[in-house]
């Protein structure tokens, strides 16, 4: 069994035949209830911090900034950015972050840009991330056109407002001179939608073990905070056999799309959980010659999700055994053993959770209210699930705006007062690393953490 990744151009193709989402969209319903009571050093930080006059002047640059981050989200959405062909725009993206001001940045081994604002002390290391790649592939029309007070291109809300809304926190921090306590790894990474498997945001916890929590931004309704990241794992199947005449090679042969069909039918009565929701698909199938040939080829992609990685693991298992007892039904069935099969791992996605009172959580929940929000817990696969696997803190939250048709290519954004949500998530962040001679980092750095 073959656990190899799909290469780019297979991902690209299967990921538009399965058609599913990844972002905060995809999962609107509350994980966990949002705590009652927040720890007072929370209430103290933000009290502090909000009440600062260099913090009430930096929040409304934000907004002095709405228009020009408006043109950057115009610019850097019509730069296509097909999964696995992300350069071009980050190439852009890298050099309107060294424009506003933050030099120490790069491009890395794996196509994320990345870039250091370093903070006044000892503090923690904080990444703030939106992911540069879209769903769409080379060739798309991403010209941003705009009616009825909407702003229409693919990807313009998933993800690359988040791009412009960092690239805007960039700008008011450096004119402002504001420094922060703690330090601000910026990264727009690669690899964020589905058969990428994070692979982006894998590289950047490899290569930079010092991270002691993550803010990422992704389309998200006000007042939504994403605590629990799905995982899951995706196959794609190919079964063989010889062939042959569907009426002179009858009863002589195994035919491939029954074999399949009769490990659909395994698999369509595999049961799981309810809690922890457990689920899976065969979501695409394919193969034969003709209609009078025995098939001799048949494959499928499967999805299976899971909000644990052990009840993950469970599905797989009773998935991957179906699989094989429907090619050895086959075979049993006309007495030979010329079906065979092989499995390819094409998707793999660790997931995990943030507990609702932990510190990045609470200053979120916090940030919220301050701004009028009522906070909705919830969760969905994204590039936070990377740190979660590894029990580092995080939460993915917007970035401001109304937005709709992900992953469609009418997809759009309403920036009217997007402002506000940018000033929120930027709240955030300032209350998790500290703002220097205002108030003290909530975020703590990780014990674990090199030195």
């Amino acid at each position: 069994m073959s656990h190899r990744l799909a290469s780019p151009r297979l991902a690209c193709v299967l990921f538009m035949a399965l058609g599913v989402t990844s972002t905060v969209h995809a999962q609107g319903s509350a994980v966990a209830p949002t705590p009652a009571q927040l720890k007072p050093m929370v209430d103290q930080t933000y009290a502090q911090l909000l009440a600062a006059p260099a913090v009430k002047q930096l929040l409304e640059a934000v907004k002095a900034d709405h228009a020009r981050s408006i043109e950057d989200l115009r610019m850097l959405t019509e730069i296509e950015a097909p999964p696995f062909k992300e350069q071009k725009r980050a190439e852009a993206f890298l050099a309107r972050m060294k424009a506003v001001g933050l030099t120490d940045a790069r491009i890395d081994a794996e196509g994320n840009v990345v870039g250091l604002r370093k903070g006044s002390g000892n503090g923690p290391r904080l990444l703030i991330s939106a992911h540069l790649d879209t769903v769409f592939p080379a060739g798309t029309d991403v010209k941003v056109k705009e009616r009825d007070g909407k702003l229409y291109a693919p990807g313009i809300s998933d993800d690359t407002r988040g791009l412009s809304v960092l690239l805007s926190w960039l700008k008011v921090l450096n004119d402002n001179k504001v420094q922060t306590v703690g330090d601000l790894l910026v990264v727009g990474d690669v690899g964020e939608e589905e058969l990428g498997n994070l692979r982006g945001m894998k590289a950047i916890f490899r290569d930079h073990p010092d991270i002691d929590g993550m803010v990422g931004i992704e389309p998200a309704a006000d007042g939504t905070v994403l605590v629990l990241g799905t995982a899951s794992h995706r196959y794609e199947v190919s079964f063989k056999g010889p062939g042959g005449h569907s009426y002179g090679a009858f009863g002589q042969v195994p035919s491939a799309i029954h074999g399949m069909g009769r490990a659909i039918a395994r698999i369509a009565d595999i049961r799981t959980p309810s809690f922890p929701k457990t689920t899976f698909t065969v979501g695409t199938v394919g193969g034969g010659t003709s209609v009078n040939t025995i098939a001799p080829d048949a494959r499928m992609a499967v999805d299976i999700r899971s909000d644990e990685m052990g009840a993950l693991l469970d599905t797989e298992k009773k998935v991957l055994a179906a699989i094989d007892e429907g090619v050895a039904e086959e075979n049993k069935r006309w007495n030979v053993n010329t079906l065979s099969v092989s499995t390819r791992l094409i998707g793999d996605r660790p997931g995990g959770r943030t507990q609702a009172d932990s510190v990045i959580v609470e200053a979120a929940i916090r940030s919220n209210s301050a701004f009028g929000h009522k906070t909705l817990l919830t969760g969905a696969s994204t590039d936070a699930n990377v740190p979660m696997a590894l029990g580092i803190p995080a939460i993915i939250i917007g970035g401001g705006g109304k937005t709709g048709g992900f992953h469609a290519l009418s997809e759009w954004i309403d920036v009217t007062d997007g402002w506000m949500g940018a000033q929120n998530a930027l709240a955030t962040v300032l209350g998790l690393v500290g703002v220097q001679g205002v108030s003290e980092p909530l975020l703590p750095r990780r014990a674990a953490r090199p030195k």
